[in-house]
């Protein structure tokens, strides 16, 4: 399939898909709490190389599992190690699409910065443009890219926003689809508050784009049921996806069920309870059931 096929087919999957995406970007920070979770403890490696190998074997038992399907699955998000490693001799984005019907995002941020105005900011991300470049050789259709709101800051957020924007605004430049996620953390004392202020400065800078212009939007679940239904409806927006932001499988998945349209982007939920020691039975109908039950919420 050429390229440009493939990105219409992935254009559509992902606007008109019934499914979820799985979150599969945990970066170098966030590795070890990974591996832990799923029974691998930091004394089984001893430098980066060994535990971002271990790691693309997790992912990989992921993505190879049956339970792995587009019947469920839209698209899955990779830490940039795994697009640039394989999977049968395939690279994963590669893969995820051409055996898997599944559409493939790269997380491109380099962590938060510190806390200032109620909210981090993403660290200025250095060689944007040679990393996208590596993505499009590479077959992803889009990207992901992470801040945080703690207050309902309004100067704080408008920064947020505007910054998410513009490097969004680059990515789409580079051919490739941004996922815009600026994370209300669920934990913040005035969370609602947050997340009406974070609605406006959104809908302010889906007014400026050109008319050509698209992007995805990761929010946290909202505190009101169905905050999100306007964004939804923007002729900018591909589709607007939730992550899980701290809470267990089955509440995120509660919450997520009385949002109509909002579909998952989890992480942490997607991938409790599988570990290492599982035989490939016990493992593969654990991912079954938690992926089913996650799709059932996204499409409710």
């Amino acid at each position: 399939m050429k390229n440009r096929e493939r990105y219409i087919a992935q254009l559509h999957r992902m606007h008109s898909g019934k499914g979820f995406i799985a979150a599969l970007d945990q970066s170098g920070g966030s590795t070890p709490k990974a591996l832990a979770q799923y029974g691998v403890l930091e004394s089984s490696f001893s430098n980066d190389e060994e535990m971002y190998t271990l790691v693309h074997q997790m992912r990989t038992r992921i993505i190879k599992s049956t339970a792995f399907d587009s019947e469920y699955i839209l698209g899955a998000i990779l830490f940039e190690n795994t697009m640039d490693r394989k999977i049968d001799e395939q690279w994963t984005a590669d893969y995820l699409w051409e055996k898997k019907k599944i559409v493939p995002f790269l997380k491109v941020d380099k962590g938060l910065a510190d806390l200032a105005n109620g909210v981090q900011l993403m660290k200025p991300i250095s060689n944007l443009d040679k990393l996208l470049s590596r993505a499009v050789e590479r077959n992803v259709f889009g990207t992901k890219m992470r801040s945080v709101i703690k207050e309902a800051n309004i100067t704080g957020i408008q920064e947020v926003v505007e910054q998410q924007f513009a490097v969004g605004l680059q990515i789409f430049e580079k051919g490739l689809i941004p996922i815009i996620e600026p994370e209300v953390d669920i934990y913040s004392a005035d969370k609602e508050k947050s997340e009406e202020i974070l609605r406006d400065e959104i809908k302010k800078q889906l007014n400026l784009l050109d008319k050509d212009v698209k992007v995805m939007l990761k929010l946290s679940i909202p505190t009101v049921n169905d905050f999100y239904k306007e964004l939804m409806s923007d002729p900018h927006v591909v589709r607007v996806v939730a992550l899980s932001g701290g809470y267990a499988q089955d509440e995120a998945n509660l919450k997520l069920s009385q949002n109509h349209g909002l579909i998952a982007s989890f992480s942490r939920a997607l991938s409790e309870g599988l570990t290492a020691g599982q035989s490939d039975d016990d493992f593969n109908t654990k991912l079954s059931k938690t992926i089913k039950e996650i799709y059932t919420a996204s499409i409710t």
